[in-house]
């Protein structure tokens, strides 16, 4: 699903952010990206994302060469993931049914398709009865619940949630992770990106840690790829 191969990046003016970074991310699995603010996670979330292009090596998403990735392309190979911000993102104006169906209707989605996805999409997210809140008058649990539906709603196959817990409390981010484990379950590759390394203790997920630029430490369970299918989800969850 992602591969850097021998990756670096070199920003304008000689900081290297990723030097030499070499990993394989497989389809289905659930893996934690650790590192301090620093480290290099923001860059190799920009690069997966084609937001910056490798100074060197190769980076591949779902198949697809980055590095030779034509501009008018990159809208398509981000249809094909859902991003989860620590800041949410949300458009304060809109309600919770409405910011996820703008990112729909950005993407010329049938407005009739809309009406019967989104909503569907926030009641799997536990939002069902917060459809028509405005995001002031949401929790910061909820308002990242909304975001989740956003990622979710194109059925992508690459969940990449950056500092996901950033902005909640600790028993929140416990049912974010329970979430975004009960999504996996039905196959979606998920990337959490963070500083906490406590949060990705307690769950027996493949951790990558990242450090100044450098692959430092990879568990890669070689069960988690089988073990993240086989748990129980948190209610029914069918994308």
């Amino acid at each position: 699903m992602i591969v850097f191969e021998n990756v670096t990046k070199v920003y304008p003016g000689g900081n290297t952010a990723l030097q030499d970074l070499s990993l394989h991310i497989h389809k289905g699995e659930f893996v934690f990206v650790l590192g301090h603010s620093g480290a290099g996670k923001s860059t190799f979330l920009k690069l997966i994302l084609r937001e910056e292009k490798a100074t060197s090596g190769r980076v591949l998403v779902g198949g697809k060469d980055l590095t030779r990735l034509k501009e008018r392309e990159v809208p398509y190979l981000r249809r094909n993931m859902g991003v989860v911000f620590q800041d949410f993102r949300l458009i304060p104006t809109m309600t919770a049914y409405e910011n996820v169906a703008f990112a729909m209707r950005v993407t010329n989605i049938p407005e009739k398709k809309i009406r019967t996805r989104v909503p569907y999409v926030l009641k799997l997210v536990g939002l069902g009865e917060k459809m028509d809140c405005l995001p002031e008058h949401m929790s910061g649990g909820e308002q990242q619940r909304v975001a989740l539906a956003r990622a979710l709603v194109h059925s992508p196959q690459l969940i990449i949630a950056d500092e996901p817990t950033g902005n909640i409390d600790p028993e929140l981010s416990l049912e974010m992770m329970e979430l975004l484990s009960a999504i996996n379950s039905v196959g979606i590759t998920v990337v959490v990106v963070t500083h906490e390394h406590e949060l990705a203790r307690q769950f027996n997920k493949r951790v990558i840690t990242i450090d100044h630029g450098h692959l430092v430490d990879d568990t890669d369970h070689g069960a988690d790829l089988h073990n993240s299918k086989a748990e129980e989800p948190v209610g029914e969850v069918r994308l």
